[in-house]
């Protein structure tokens, strides 16, 4: 609970730290980062093409930081030192914004800034399979969106949920933590909810929305046991919800939900997923030939062959299913979607191997289209996620 001690006089603070940070933020907008990362006893630091870069030799003191987090927070600042780590989102002018985490650490303040566009691009700008926007014309179910932190899944969700915006009239409820992309009522009706302003938590909103008439729910994240089920619940009994997971491929996906339940409780939610899980979309942005980024994309589709899988508990034959069907279901696996890029000199042979999730497989396809390949030491998906680190905002090259 808030006291005296730590309310902020708002009328005193000259918001002439918050100035300089904002002079950072325009730095970074000019350079075409995607983070920026303040710290209390450091130099600003932001993250451009993926690598962590000083904008100055000057050093944030630790009062300093602190008064930046009174003008930035203002009267949410009691709040900030009783949670100890806030999520907001801070608009910078009227075309870009910011999500913004910040924390206490052992130095004092830090917080990073994340650009967020303001223009939602839509599935054909961004490059998206085909099979994407079939997902979108799915009257109910369960689509998951997932992959490391950085890795486009708010891009991708955005541009599904302004497709069916502009195309069916529907309900839609949004519950995120904080608020990304703000969708305009356009055919459909959006009612956006963030966490900790308009509602408590996931589950608490999730179960509320069952009772608010509503065509389609994105969660924002599937982060607990409590969200899973409800989810599952919600896409059983007729509703088409969205949501992300932190998971690496659509194998990985069905194995965190089903791990989060006692084993007891496994067969059920087994059977649960193999009727409402309609896809997987996982990424990863991979470095390019041009020095940007292009998001790989592993998509499972469900299928009657897929569902017995997950039924089964066969989770180990998901990926060669995905690749089986990529002619009759759009579906397509990480390496195959490599190989494409690879293939049109989008990216190069090392980070084809480097981001593949079987290098020697993938090799072999290489030398079936008639490369010389080099032997290298091609480092599996899996090892050093920070190399998924990067901005959100993506486009493929087609």
């Amino acid at each position: 609970m808030a006291n005296n001690a730590i309310e902020v006089d708002i009328s005193s603070l000259t918001f002439e730290t918050l100035d300089k940070i904002r002079g950072y933020l325009k730095r970074m907008i000019a350079a075409g980062g995607s983070d920026l990362h303040i710290k209390a006893n450091a130099v600003v630091r932001a993250r451009i093409q993926g690598e962590i870069t000083p904008l100055s030799g000057e050093i944030l003191s630790k009062e300093d930081a602190l008064v930046f987090a009174k003008e930035l927070l203002r009267t949410r600042f009691p709040e900030f030192v009783e949670k100890k780590e806030l999520d907001l989102v801070y608009p910078y002018d009227d075309h870009t914004r910011f999500r913004v985490n910040i924390f206490f650490q052992m130095e004092g303040v830090s917080a990073v800034f994340r650009v967020i566009p303001v223009k939602i691009l839509s599935l054909e700008e961004l490059g998206l399979p085909l099979i994407i926007k079939k997902f979108t014309m799915i009257e109910r179910g369960l689509i998951l969106v997932t992959g490391v932190t950085g890795s486009g899944k708010s891009t991708t969700l955005a541009a599904m949920i302004n497709e069916i915006n502009w195309n069916k009239r529907k309900h839609i409820i949004t519950v995120e933590d904080p608020i990304e992309f703000v969708h305009k009522d356009r055919k459909c009706i959006v009612n956006q909810r963030s966490i900790g302003q308009d509602t408590y938590s996931f589950g608490n909103a999730l179960r509320a929305a069952l009772r608010e008439d509503p065509d389609i729910i994105l969660v924002g994240e599937m982060r607990d046991r409590e969200t899973i089920e409800t989810a599952l619940h919600a896409a059983d009994s007729g509703h088409l919800v969205f949501s992300t997971l932190h998971t690496l491929d659509a194998k990985e996906t069905i194995n965190r939900i089903v791990s989060s339940f006692a084993i007891e409780e496994q067969p059920r939610i087994r059977l649960s997923l193999s009727s409402v899980l309609q896809g997987v979309i996982s990424q990863r942005l991979v470095p390019t030939i041009d020095e940007k980024r292009v998001a790989a994309l592993e998509v499972m589709v469900k299928t009657p062959y897929i569902a017995q899988l997950i039924l089964e508990n066969r989770d180990v034959e998901i990926r060669d299913a995905i690749e089986e069907g990529r002619e009759i279901y759009g579906s397509q696996s990480f390496d195959q979607h490599l190989l494409e890029l690879w293939d049109k000199k989008i990216i190069g042979t090392d980070e084809a191997f480097n981001y593949a999730t079987s290098p020697s497989d993938l090799k072999l396809k290489m030398q079936g289209m008639g490369a010389k390949v080099g032997e290298g030491t091609p480092k599996k998906s899996g090892e050093g996620e920070n190399m998924f680190d990067e901005d959100e905002i993506f486009q493929i090259k087609t």
